[in-house]
């Protein structure tokens, strides 16, 4: 996708050792997110090169790690810096013990942001400052597996805030849900239970959704899917090459190199985009609807170049390497399931109506 890898060799060794499994992937957590960086002043292609390599690797390892690279990244944003435990926001007060204090930049980060139609996880500030959440949320992968996660909460009936909390306190369960993914199977997916647990707040309340970050942090995701993608076209060029392919072989291998070059394009035009805005606090007015905007044609654009990848693999390849390759049948159903997060139609429909609010972000010719 961009120049050169962004992963040092030692660390694709390892991402390699650690595929299908979580936790190995997460004991990686500190090295790659040394070895990537943030997004923003410069490093966004970087950054989103080393994730397309981690979805090339394997998409377990990929899918563990993308969120604790966004956690790190939001709290820098915040003004908050992972590595000093003793690091409060600006202008918050902290819950004294909500980090561990040996933990350092050893933690681990979930980002759970999804919501009920039934249940709401409600944060409630005492008369000391110190803020404590209650409640139920949904959706929290490895929640059994991270140290500690952000998670938004409800302030008001119409405001939410993001906050960071310690999931081995005593206040914090994990659910019962279950869990028969056949893609990124040990992934474990469940919901979580608070009861008055600790909160730190990050930032004030609807910054977390306000800010531009927001929006390009969320094409992080998308550059996982790209590498994946791009791992299976390969596999579909090798197979070509070690026969005489049909016109049939040979229209669906043009078809992934179309899909695939486009969705490149597409992913470097945002991560220019990302480097010249300022991603950190008081970014949350300039260019935040363009890089929203920005962020839905990415993501539509790459996930659609992963369906027809996925598409043309199965008709030219069949049910063979299904059948018989492990790492091939693996990571079809890792991709599979991990689109799924993806709505393409109520997303599309959200930017044509971004497009109809401000013209600017069409993103074609005035």
């Amino acid at each position: 996708m961009f120049d050169s890898p962004s992963l040092p060799p030692a660390l694709v060794r390892s991402a390699r050792e650690a595929a299908g499994d979580p936790e190995a992937a997460l004991r990686l957590a500190p090295d790659v997110a040394e070895a990537l960086g943030r997004p923003g002043g410069g490093n966004t292609r970087h950054l989103w090169r080393g994730l397309a390599e981690l979805g090339a690797i394997d998409l377990t390892v990929a899918r563990t790690l993308e969120p604790d690279l966004d956690a790190r990244a939001i709290l820098d944003q915040a003004g908050s810096f992972v590595g000093d435990p003793e690091a409060e926001i600006p202008g918050q007060p902290r819950d004294v013990g909500l980090v561990p204090e040996d933990a350092g930049g050893a933690r681990t980060w979930g980002v759970y942001a999804a919501e009920s139609p039934d249940h709401r996880l409600e944060a409630n500030q005492a008369d000391d400052g110190r803020w404590r959440i209650t409640g139920h949320k949904p959706w929290c992968s490895l929640a059994g597996s991270v140290s500690n996660a952000l998670v938004t909460a409800w302030t008001s009936t119409t405001a939410r805030r993001l906050f960071a909390v310690d999931l081995a306190s005593s206040r914090v369960r994990a659910g019962e849900d279950r869990w028969v993914a056949r893609g990124l199977s040990r992934l474990r997916t469940s919901s979580l239970e608070f009861d008055a647990a600790p909160a730190a707040p990050v930032g004030d309340d609807e910054w977390y959704f306000t800010r531009s970050g927001f929006a390009f942090g969320g094409i992080g995701v998308a550059a996982v899917w790209w590498g994946a993608a791009c791992k299976l076209a390969a596999q579909l060029e090798s197979s070509c090459r070690s026969r005489t392919p049909d016109q049939i072989a040979q229209f669906h291998l043009g078809q992934c190199s179309l899909a695939l070059e486009a969705a490149q394009s597409v992913l470097a035009d945002a991560a220019h985009r990302a480097d010249a805005l300022d991603l950190a606090v008081g970014s949350t007015a300039e260019g935040s609807e363009a890089a929203w905007a920005t962020a839905l044609r990415v993501r539509g654009s790459v996930h659609r170049a992963c369906e027809v990848v996925l598409t043309a693999v199965g008709h030219t390849l069949g049910p063979g390497p299904l059948t018989q390759d492990d790492e091939y049948a693996r990571r079809v159903a890792d991709l599979q399931i991990y689109l799924q997060q993806y709505k393409p139609e109520r997303d599309v429909a959200a930017l044509g109506q971004s497009i109809l609010d401000d013209p600017s972000t069409f993103g074609g010719l005035p």
